[in-house]
This record gives C-alpha cells, sequence and structure tokens, in this order.
C-alpha cells in the first residue's frame, strides 16, 4: 500500500513509531495483540489499529498539496474534509473556507464561487447533484477529489447491484455525508432505502414478509428512500452495502438478518435471485480498528480514553465498543484533560458535552498498583494528539518514566528479539 506525504505537525514521535515497530514486526497485520506502554506508576495499552487510514491520509495530501500548488488563489472546502477538528481548524487557518456544513447546510452561496476557484471533494464523497451545480459553474469536482476509494467501491458495488434489478440497502446515519453521498450515487441506478440499525432492519424484514402492513413502510422511510419507492415490487430482490465507518459487525448482521427473512420469504432454491450477497462492500481500515477495539476489551484497565472528533462515525463506534467493560471518555485531545481530578468528555448518544470528576484513579489507596489507560483513536484523529494526552496525563502522575526513554526500550528490546 502506497505512503503518503503527511505534513510533519501531524507525525508522531512516540506514538508513531511504536506504530512503526509493530507495522515491522507485522507486516501482514496478522497479530491484534495491544501494545503495552509501562511507564511505571501509569500504563497505556493501545491498540493495534487506530489513527489516519489510507482514506484520510490520501484527503490530507491532496489537500495540503492543492495549498502548495496554487498560492494566492481562492480554496473552498465542500464541507469538513474529514471529521477531526484539529486538521479542518489547521485547513481554515491556511485560508481555506467551508461551503457547507457536514449537514449540507450551506455556510456561503454558491453565488460566491468563480470558476477559477479550487474546490476540495471531501474524503465521504459528495452527490451527484452538488457535482451538477459545480460543473454548472464551471468548476471541475474531480480535480481535487479526495473521496476515499473505499467509499466509492460501495458507489460501483451499488452500482452492479442497480445493473441487476436489485434495490439497495444502504446501513447508515442518513444526515451523515458518506450515506447522502451513496444513496446520490445509488439512486441514479436502483431505488435504495437507507437503515440504520438492526431495530429498524427487522421492521423492514416484517414488512417484506408481510407480517406488517406496506404503509408501515412510508412511516418508517419515507424520508430516507428514493422518489416513488414501492415496497410491494422494490423490496422484491435486495443487497446491503454500508457507511464504511459504521460497525462491520452491525452491518454483517443486518445483511445476515435480511438474507434469512428473503430465505423464509422465497426458499432455498430462490434465494440468489432475491439476495445479493454484498460482503465485499466493508472498509478495510474500519474493519482493522474494530478488530483491534475487540483484543482491547481482553485486557484489564481502569479507564479507556477515545480519541477523535465527536462527529466521527467511526470514532462513536469504537467508544460504543469500549464502554461496554470500562469507563471510557470521548475526547477531542488533551485539552478535555482539565486536571487529574477532572475530565470534559462527550457523551455521543445524548450529543451532549459532560465533565466528569475523579476520573484518574490515583491516590494511596491503590498502593503500588500502577494505573492502567487503554489509549486508541479514530481513522481521522492524528497520532500526534495521542501523544500529546499520553503527556498530559503523565504531567498529572509522579514518579513516571520518561516516555521517549520508554518507547526506544521497548522497541531496541523488540528488535533484539
Amino acid at each position: 500500500m502506497r505512503s503518503f506525504d503527511i505534513p510533519a505537525h501531524y507525525r508522531s514521535n512516540l506514538i508513531g513509531r511504536l506504530k512503526a515497530f509493530r507495522k515491522v514486526q507485522d507486516p501482514k497485520k496478522k497479530d491484534l495483540t495491544p501494545t503495552l506502554l509501562d511507564l511505571g506508576p501509569v500504563r497505556f495499552i493501545l491498540a493495534r489499529h487506530f489513527g489516519f487510514c489510507y482514506g484520510v491520509e490520501n484527503a490530507i495530501e491532496i489537500s495540503y498539496k492543492a495549498l502548495e500548488d496554487h498560492p494566492g488563489k481562492r480554496i473552498f472546502l465542500l464541507s469538513q474534509m474529514i471529521h477531526n477538528p484539529e486538521v479542518n481548524e489547521d485547513l481554515e487557518g491556511r485560508g481555506l473556507r467551508f461551503i457547507q456544513d457536514t449537514h449540507g447546510q450551506m455556510l456561503m452561496d454558491w453565488s460566491e464561487l468563480k470558476s477559477d476557484d479550487i474546490v476540495i471533494i471531501p474524503a465521504f464523497g459528495t452527490t451527484l447533484e452538488t457535482e451538477a451545480r459545480l460543473k454548472a459553474l464551471g468548476i471541475d469536482p474531480l480535480k481535487h477529489n479526495t473521496t476515499c476509494p473505499f467509499v466509492e467501491k460501495v458507489w460501483k458495488r451499488s452500482a452492479q447491484l442497480g445493473e441487476t434489478a436489485h434495490t439497495v440497502i444502504i446501513h447508515g446515519k442518513a444526515a451523515h455525508e458518506e450515506t447522502r453521498a451513496t444513496f446520490s450515487h445509488t439512486a441514479k441506478g436502483s431505488p435504495a432505502v437507507i437503515v440504520k440499525d438492526m431495530a429498524e432492519t427487522e421492521e423492514l424484514g416484517r414488512i417484506i414478509t408481510g407480517e406488517l402492513p406496506l404503509e408501515r413502510f412510508a412511516e418508517l422511510f419515507g424520508t430516507r428512500c428514493t422518489p416513488g419507492f414501492d415496497p410491494a415490487t422494490d423490496l422484491q430482490r435486495i443487497g446491503v452495502v454500508n457507511q464504511t465507518t459504521m460497525l462491520a459487525t452491525e452491518t454483517q448482521a443486518i445483511a445476515d438478518h435480511l438474507k434469512q427473512v428473503m430465505l423464509k420469504k422465497y426458499g432455498e432454491a430462490e434465494l440468489k435471485n432475491h439476495f445479493a450477497d454484498t460482503r465485499d462492500t466493508l472498509c478495510y481500515a474500519t474493519n482493522d480498528n474494530q478488530d483491534a477495539t475487540l483484543e482491547l476489551l481482553k485486557q484489564d484497565a481502569d479507564l479507556a480514553l477515545v480519541v477523535g472528533g465527536y462527529n466521527s462515525s467511526n470514532t462513536s463506534h469504537i467508544v460504543e465498543l469500549l464502554e461496554d467493560k470500562y469507563p471510557t471518555y470521548f475526547i477531542n485531545g488533551d485539552k478535555e484533560l482539565l486536571s487529574s481530578s477532572e475530565i470534559e468528555h462527550f457523551n455521543y448518544p445524548a450529543h451532549l458535552l459532560e465533565r466528569t470528576m475523579d476520573w484518574l484513579p490515583l491516590g494511596s489507596a491503590r498502593g503500588a498498583k500502577p494505573v492502567t489507560i487503554v489509549l486508541t483513536s479514530g481513522a481521522s484523529c492524528p497520532d500526534t494528539l495521542l501523544d500529546r494526552v499520553m503527556l498530559k496525563v503523565l504531567g498529572f502522575v509522579d514518579g513516571a518514566k520518561d516516555p521517549e526513554s520508554a518507547v526506544n526500550a521497548l522497541v531496541d528490546q523488540s528488535a533484539s528479539v
């Protein structure tokens, strides 16, 4: 897999070295065991996979190269390039402007754009309608297109389903940029409907089998399906694709459930005529990060810190997995670690910032037992942020080892084995 030219301020001295040595040890990514960094009174357990993925690095390289290659030109981002405030604020500070927010609401008027302006399409992709609008203004939407190749893979699979007269069931969050883009590209060639979770999928299944009346479809999915969708005919042949940042296990469970629904309705002999296997649309990076998170759950730890943008879907699912076992704090970065006794963190289900006291279990009551912290991040989070989080925590703890020396010792020890 190719490497990308990432700005130096996103490169990590500590986390980056640990990831590099794990990559050398395990180039085929077969070992999901986390990395333990023992700093004496505090220990960090780091997931095998986390941080920038292929699609994010590609988007960052294209965006910063556009800035470098076109000094003095007006450069716009269609919306947040990735869901990380640190990256987006840095790009804004270099003169880029956002055209829309993450929900597609305009932050400026289209008439402000000129044909010689540069418009960057974010890693999530965009809708065909937006592409057409840019073309009408004389702007090539593909010239600075950072759409993730794995998102485009989902679009191609959706198109293939349309060519074989299947309706596409999209597992995703309807308001998310990627899902809106996937829906738009899918709707060009086939009927489509968005389901957000298993509960909605089960309702859809009961509509397909006739256990619920067809009118129920409009009540549930009327705003999340293609115009003119007819559940009586459009649910006879289906295939499932996903927003690439959703929980891969949930997408697979949704596909498996709908496969059983079609088996029940049409029988084994006719199943292939009514259900398409679309397992290949799951994103490798999402899978790797989620599999590595499941390995974290096998560890003994006092708490988990998950770093990423609060509107990051893939990060929220890492939080969702970890909070089943540990007190888990979803933070943007080190600024949320207010003190050793107070942390500000994001409650994703409620979409609210909260403050928690006594989050870091220090004190004589622990005796000689070190504080053990699971530390990981989403696919759009720079590793430098994890460095800063780690260093901030160490500032709260007396007698901790120097992290750079500890990383060097760990890498050197592993190299000599």
